[in-house]
């Protein structure tokens, strides 16, 4: 049997993407899946440095090792799903969550080198609910959404029915509409069923 990997993405504590990492959590538990969860504020996670390392063999991250970006793709790929909770911070993503999703160059690096390991992975669905305060906005989740898309696929992973609100701003909006929990718990058991196949 597998895991669900629960990511919360949000660097404040206690807020609504932390609300939906639990309800994701929690549906993912119901359905009898074992859950392991990360946030992302406890890890430390260095930026890129764009020093294209990690374009040649053996592929490897010059970073790797002096923080903590390996082992929460380690988190991941073991994972048989993924769901990840995170705020909207200027129609995109948060700087840490930015920081990690810049990292995984080079494990797109080494899918398109054939890594075997890579290559082996089953493809496996991630979930996201993503929270915006802002209530207005054509675009205010396409970006973070193309985003996530391509920084989850290297690791086997592609994104699913995505869950995204709007107007959710003060701590304890989320927790206040009833349909939202309800999307969310509903996606944590699908990302639970998932573990169980």
């Amino acid at each position: 049997m597998g895991y669900v990997a629960v990511v919360a993405a949000s660097p404040r504590a206690g807020g609504n993407s932390d609300a939906a990492a639990d309800l994701f959590a929690r549906g993912a538990a119901e359905a009898g899946a074992q859950v392991r969860r990360a946030a992302l504020r406890d890890f430390r996670v260095l930026p890129c440095t764009g020093c294209g390392a990690c374009a040649v063999p053996p592929h490897a991250c010059v970073l790797a090792g002096d923080d903590s970006a390996e082992e929460l793709f380690a988190l991941c790929l073991g994972a048989s799903a993924v769901a990840v909770a995170s705020p909207i911070y200027f129609y995109h993503l948060p700087a840490l969550f930015k920081a990690w999703i810049d990292r995984a160059q080079s494990l797109y690096a080494r899918r398109q080198a054939g890594d075997p390991a890579l290559a082996a992975l089953p493809r496996r669905p991630v979930f996201a609910c993503l929270v915006a305060g802002r209530p207005r906005g054509e675009q205010l989740f396409g970006g973070s959404l193309l985003t996530l898309k391509y920084f989850f696929s290297p690791q086997g992973l592609d994104l699913v029915e995505p869950l995204v609100f709007r107007g959710i701003d003060e701590p304890g909006d989320l927790l206040a509409d009833a349909d939202a929990c309800a999307a969310i718990l509903a996606a944590g058991r699908k990302a639970g069923a998932e573990a169980l196949r």
